[in-house]
């Protein structure tokens, strides 16, 4: 017994993606590229990018095959939208062309090769468009076909050149653009995101070359005879939605990817500084004000103003001679010497901070040395104050009988007893 052969159609309807999602993936894309794009309009690069998210939207927007049917009753002309949606997409992969060649090169690249290249893409395009809208006024396209108008009139007059012109203008884009993503994202010295973005946008114009390979091969089956119609009606079309989901990724993720690689380093240099924050913050009974709105970025800047007014004012209570002492007893301890540096000037600053305390008027026995080291690096003497031990072992090796007393190292050091400080999270 013959089993029925299985329906492509049928099986490939159950892959169905609307073409609402992608555009709904494209135009979030081009919001989150707004603000940047707005605020540095005279950027080529970022003009390009939102140009070509711009006319993305508009191909899945327009290639919708109710709004094929209301662009013809719109204008009462049979098919007008396909030359139109044809010019679409032509345009988008115009696009992609100029945009890999001004990001590649730098958007103030005025090189010969650069000028020719960009010359040779608007000429090419810009004809092929012209000549896809004469095509059409030659041809004899009365018949409305909102879903498979390629196959259909693949093998009438002019409308078969039309069809096949803007295909093989989007293969060639599609060709020339994975060769120059390839050679760009071997190359050496990428940030990490933007090569991940370009591998995404990589997958999504090799789907993208599937979709016209889709169509032209149901095209060149009807030159033929044969019916493969279900490849450019069934297959091609959840074939482009998914490549333009991942080429939105693609253009998203270099952008988002280092929008949150640096909240993220901006928070954990806030951490970092906690411990030493909030030890200046006891002894100067004050902080930073509280601001509900204020981005991460901006209470990290004042952090750090605090933190250096401070010890700018703790200057004339450093002990250079116990600095000295510490950074000795600190390598003696088996710190290496990075870490017994900010260990000392920890001390240093614990020590100050005592010594005011106790005298406010007094100079430090080093006579208000130059606290330049110790401004430059609050990152590291941070990072030493949050490991109370450590201090109070380095200052009990550089002052014998004088270690900070438990109590005094958990309130000073490690910050439990002290009370939060304004703006303190």
């Amino acid at each position: 017994m013959t089993l029925p052969a299985a329906d492509p159609s049928g099986i490939l309807s159950t892959f169905y993606i609307s073409f609402w999602i992608p555009t709904a993936v494209l135009t979030a894309a081009l919001v989150i590229k707004l603000p940047s794009i707005i605020r540095l309009w005279r950027d080529p690069l970022l003009r390009a990018v939102g140009g070509l998210l711009l006319l993305a939207c508009a191909v899945f927007v327009f290639c919708t095959p109710s709004t094929i049917a209301r662009v013809n009753r719109l204008t009462g002309v049979p098919n007008f939208s396909a030359p139109w949606c044809y010019s679409l997409i032509t345009a988008f992969c115009g696009s992609c062309l100029l945009l890999l060649v001004t990001w590649r090169n730098g958007p103030y690249d005025r090189s010969a090769a650069t000028r020719r290249a960009t010359r040779w893409v608007v000429s090419a395009y810009s004809g092929v468009i012209a000549a896809l809208w004469v095509l059409f006024l030659l041809a004899d396209a009365r018949e409305e076909r909102v879903r498979d108008l390629d196959t259909y009139y693949a093998t009438t007059p002019f409308m078969r050149e039309e069809i096949l012109l803007y295909l093989v203008a989007h293969a060639v884009a599609c060709v020339l653009t994975l060769r120059l993503l390839r050679d760009w994202v071997r190359a050496a010295g990428l940030d990490a995101w933007l090569r991940r973005g370009l591998r995404l946008l990589g997958a999504g114009y090799v789907m993208n070359l599937l979709f016209g390979a889709a169509k032209l091969t149901a095209v060149v089956a009807r030159w033929s005879g044969r019916d493969l119609d279900w490849l450019s009606t069934d297959l091609a079309p959840p074939v482009a939605a998914l490549s333009a989901i991942l080429m939105a990724a693609g253009f998203v993720l270099p952008h988002a990817g280092q929008y949150l690689h640096d909240r993220r380093r901006v928070r954990s240099a806030l951490r970092e500084l906690r411990p030493l924050y909030r030890v200046l913050c006891a002894a100067s009974g004050e902080g930073v004000p509280f601001a509900l709105r204020a981005a991460p970025e901006l209470r990290l800047t004042r952090r750090e103003t605090f933190i250096r007014d401070v010890l700018l004012t703790l200057a004339r209570h450093i002990d250079t001679g116990l600095g000295s002492r510490a950074y000795d007893a600190a390598l003696g301890l088996g710190h290496p010497p990075e870490r017994a540096r900010a260990l000392a000037a920890a001390v240093t600053v614990l020590d100050a901070v005592e010594t005011r305390a106790c005298m406010p008027s007094a100079a430090g026995p080093g006579g208000g040395p130059d606290p330049a080291c110790l401004l430059q690096g609050i990152g590291a003497v941070s990072r030493a104050l949050a490991r109370p031990a450590d201090v109070a072992a380095v200052r009990a090796a550089a002052v014998p009988g004088c270690a900070l007393p438990s109590a005094d190292r958990g309130s000073v050091v490690a910050g439990r007893a002290v009370p939060r400080a304004p703006g303190e999270l």
